[in-house]
């Protein structure tokens, strides 16, 4: 096989890049978790920032559009402030208050506790030092709630006689029935110390960046990806985009193992390995971005004349919109799948196994279905078209929710991952990029990318984040995964008949015989927007 050493650079990019997202995106949840976040708190985060993608990528698409001649120089620059943005949670201070890792205690005595002394009390408000928090006993012969002081060590708390006392006098006669109790502890219930430190408002702050640019980066490296592939070269996408889930894949589970090898007899998991694989991966990653060779490309008169001109025709507009559809679903399945598996293991007795369940599962995703896919989808475009591969992507959708919704246990998960991540989320963002690239009128790809991929994984995203929380929360998983299974099957036959109907002839072409016409040409086809 001859090596194509003018996409090498191309490919080593989404290679690093991703690598240098896997450590870090997959474990933003737990992360804030442990930092005492709540999930409301995350949930309302998740809406907000997919609204500022849909802002700022087609805002960096223009600007790399703009200035064509420092466009490298731009995507270089919101590169490195990604990989900042994520490097510097890392030199967050310590939460001004303890920690509760684990809220589940086995065979626990109240009698060995002692009582609070007047000095042992801190005074409430206070952001250091003990805690309080109501821990619930269920012993043998005896169930009752006592008010529990936890002292902090090291930023930690435990349930043990050394930094654990009663405050209540009265819980004597109740210790004095108990004995091999299991206890479980409430959250603190004071949040003021965390929602106004510095740790929690640099993480907010820091985690939005990093999202937001690692999102305007995606955009910009699928437009320059087919600036370098050319003319017709948008078959071709897959083949390099498919290294860069393989680089997530890998550093996602080197960065899993790392941290749990690192972390080996502490409470608090210690992220330092994976933010030193964003450090290398990052740093990489910028080497290759430096021996990009862009092609020289022609610069458009008006940009925003051009893309509103775009915008304007009604096939671009259904597509649009179907993207958006593409988004809601996707978000659904990154926000709460797997919320929904570990409610899943709870019912059926697999929570002992569910971490190890969800690597295995994000593996199959990325180095099972999305490899395959993201290898194979420049032949499916080829042989079907955009109109009935994006139809077979819905149709895989409504399959793959609806097979989630009947799975008995989280393992059976495992394989509905392996096999249908690929015709799902693979091969429907290819077919998205690509179709963005084919219609972009000259000299405004990456804003073209920008809007497409604002109203796919941004618009799309805010909504299916808070309608599927809402879904989530009044209809429980089963019935939601159920209605979103019935949206993409709604959504492929409103889009199969759309296609045989109207859009059909609209379409651009995906055959290597196609004909390249003028921009004049082109938009007579309804293809693309006047110069």
């Amino acid at each position: 096989m001859k090596l194509n050493y003018k996409q090498l650079p191309v490919k080593a990019h989404y290679f690093f890049f991703m690598a240098a997202m896997g450590p870090i995106l997959p474990f933003f949840p737990v992360y804030g978790k442990q930092l005492g976040v709540s999930p409301v708190v995350m949930g309302s985060i998740t809406a907000v920032l997919p609204i500022l993608f849909l802002i700022a990528k087609p805002a960096f698409g223009y600007l790399v559009d703009y200035f064509v001649s420092w466009r490298k120089t731009i995507f270089i620059m919101i590169l490195a402030t990604t990989s900042i943005s994520f490097i510097c949670m890392y030199f967050l201070p310590a939460l001004p208050e303890p920690i509760l890792p684990n809220h589940m205690f086995e065979n626990m005595s109240c009698a060995s506790l002692k009582h609070c002394s007047p000095e042992d009390t801190t005074q409430p408000g206070l952001c250091m030092g003990a805690k309080y928090t109501t821990c619930h006993w269920n012993c043998t012969n005896n169930n009752f709630s006592v008010l529990i002081q936890f002292e902090e060590i090291e930023g930690e708390v435990s349930f043990t006689e050394n930094n654990t006392c009663l405050t209540d006098t009265n819980a004597v006669s109740h210790c004095s029935k108990s004995d091999n109790c299991k206890v479980s502890c409430d959250n603190f219930n004071d949040k003021h110390c965390l929602y106004t430190s510095i740790t929690f408002w640099g993480f907010i702050i820091l985690m939005s960046l990093g999202n937001i640019g690692f999102n305007v980066c995606n955009s910009i490296s699928d437009a320059i990806c087919f600036d370098v592939l050319g003319e017709g070269g948008q078959m071709s996408y897959g083949r390099q985009r498919v290294w860069g889930t393989i680089g997530f894949g890998i550093a996602a589970f080197l960065a899993g193992y790392a941290v749990d090898y690192w972390s080996e007899g502490k409470m608090i998991k210690v992220y330092t390995p994976a933010f030193l694989l964003i450090f290398i991966f990052s740093f990489f990653d910028i080497l290759c971005c430096r021996k990009l060779k862009l092609p020289i490309m022609s610069g458009s008169g008006n940009i925003l004349k051009d893309v509103f001109q775009l915008l304007k025709l009604k096939p671009i507009i259904i597509f649009l919109c179907f993207a958006t559809i593409a988004g809601i679903i996707d978000s659904f399945i990154i926000y709460f799948l797997f919320w929904y598996l570990e409610d899943l293991a709870l019912v059926t007795g697999h929570m002992s196994e569910i971490k190890l369940i969800e690597g295995l599962i994000v593996a199959a995703q990325t180095l099972g279905g999305e490899v395959i896919f993201f290898s194979l989808s420049g032949k499916i475009l080829k042989k079907l078209g955009f109109g009935y591969t994006f139809t077979f992507c819905f149709v895989s959708y409504a399959l793959r929710l609806g097979l989630i919704s009947l799975a008995s246990t989280p393992w059976w998960v495992i394989p509905i991952e392996l096999f249908m991540q690929g015709p799902t989320y693979a091969l429907c963002y290819t077919s998205i990029v690509a179709y963005a690239s084919k219609i972009a009128p000259p000299g405004t790809s990456a804003t073209v990318q920008g809007i497409v991929a604002g109203m796919d994984d941004g618009f799309g995203f805010a909504i299916g984040s808070l309608v599927g929380g809402i879904l989530y929360k009044l209809l429980g998983g089963v019935t939601t995964l159920r209605l979103l299974s019935s949206l993409a099957a709604v959504a492929a036959l409103m889009y199969f008949i759309l296609h045989l109907l109207y859009l059909k002839h609209t379409m651009p072409e995906t055959k290597s015989t196609v004909e390249w016409k003028s921009p004049e040409e082109a938009k007579n086809a309804c293809v693309a927007a006047e110069t």
